[in-house]
């Protein structure tokens, strides 16, 4: 899906939508998502972490790539959006299926190997470039969406068939036998009473959306800075793109398996240290001139370490400091907490880089500052 993803905009452009409609279905999509975030922990205690998985991957992927495939106008967009929030749902019955039966120093070797996965799929980036050079816009990305159609659908049923219900899983859907949906989601009072208490949790939850936020901005306008700022020619991008992945994922390997577990200090402030200075050489980086093309590289070089460690680190502290007895509810309020808070920066950030191509960067380094020194903080206490 990440050979489609970063071109979602341009298709819709190019189907027939403005401007505003193209918003409209960003705005449907994310609220699609808080309200599945919602639900996401009730349905995957009622359902089962596998059962769960299976049939919101075929609502929120498989069939929302059919309709995107056939996409004929603002309509086909809407409903696809609607049914792709709904990946929220999957990521958290996912999530617990990942990890409860896991011990607990495996945890983060696990998401690394996630984001490793992740990672990998961008190295394909230059197919989107070939097919594009060869074909025209849309039936380029008609062919990425029945590529990802193939993709997910092979995925969802081969977890499926050789995965099996966790322990913890299995206790939660007797618990929850002759219960409704609705009155599961009653009891979300005693999980925030939960959250309130756990300074881990708080913690993990102020990480995740300091490095969502970061994420989210430097993924939109890291190509409106390059290209618009740097006048870098398009064609160049996906192979920047494969060398920041390319370092992410050296990272992931020689870095991540000497990590004390338990101890996650020092990475996160690496990480954080790495990202800001890779952002620092992104906002100087000389407009003419060739030196700017080695600039470039060495900033993709600090972000590839920096997010990499977070994004490995920010999903393994949520795991490890939640509750396991109520893991799929305590995760399904994080998850809309995040995107609550992670949503309004989309527009800020471009509100900003109307005033200047750089200064979504600048907020992004404040940011890291932030996540920099809460780290300290919250390690110091303890």
């Amino acid at each position: 899906m990440n050979l489609c993803i970063p071109y979602a905009s341009v298709y819709m452009l190019a189907i027939g939508l403005n401007d505003s409609q193209v918003g409209l279905v960003a705005s449907v999509y994310m609220l699609s998502q808080v309200v599945c975030s919602f639900l996401g922990g009730p349905v995957t205690d009622k359902l089962g972490r596998r059962k769960t998985t299976a049939i919101f991957d075929v609502i929120s992927w498989s069939i929302p790539c059919i309709i995107w495939w056939r996409a004929e106008g603002f309509w086909f967009f809407f409903v696809a959006a609607l049914l792709n929030g709904a990946m929220k749902i999957s990521q958290i019955s996912w999530e617990c299926l990942l990890v409860e039966d896991s011990e607990r120093s495996d945890i983060t070797g696990f998401y690394s190997l996630v984001v490793v996965a992740g990672q990998l799929s961008a190295l394909f980036a230059p197919i989107s470039a070939i097919l594009f050079s060869r074909l025209t816009l849309i039936p380029a990305i008609r062919i990425l969406y029945i590529n990802g159609f193939i993709i997910m659908t092979a995925k969802l049923v081969i977890l499926y068939v050789f995965s099996r219900e966790t322990g913890k899983g299995v206790t939660r859907l007797e618990e929850c036998r002759g219960k409704s949906i609705l009155a599961l989601s009653t009891g979300y009072g005693g999980v925030l009473k939960i959250i309130g208490k756990s300074r881990g949790t708080l913690f993990a939850l102020v990480i995740t959306v300091l490095v969502g936020i970061v994420t989210m901005i430097n993924t939109t306008f890291w190509q409106v800075i390059v290209t618009k700022k740097l006048f870098v020619p398009d064609v160049l991008l996906p192979f920047f793109l494969v060398l920041r992945n390319v370092v992410a994922i050296v990272f992931l390997f020689l870095v991540e398996p000497r990590l004390n577990k338990e101890f996650l200090k020092r990475p996160l402030l690496l990480g954080f240290a790495f990202y800001f200075i890779g952002q620092i050489i992104l906002i100087f980086s000389p407009v003419e001139g060739a030196f700017k093309y080695a600039m470039l590289c060495v900033s993709l070089v600090f972000d590839g370490f920096g997010s990499g460690a977070l994004l490995m680190l920010s999903l393994s502290l949520v795991a490890l400091n939640v509750n396991p007895e109520e893991r799929a509810r305590i995760m399904a309020i994080l998850h809309m907490i995040i995107m609550a808070l992670t949503s309004p920066f989309g527009w800020i950030g471009g509100m900003l880089s109307d005033i200047s191509r750089n200064l979504p960067f600048v907020l992004n380094i404040c940011l890291l500052a932030i996540g920099f020194f809460a780290t300290l903080i919250h390690y110091r206490a303890e």
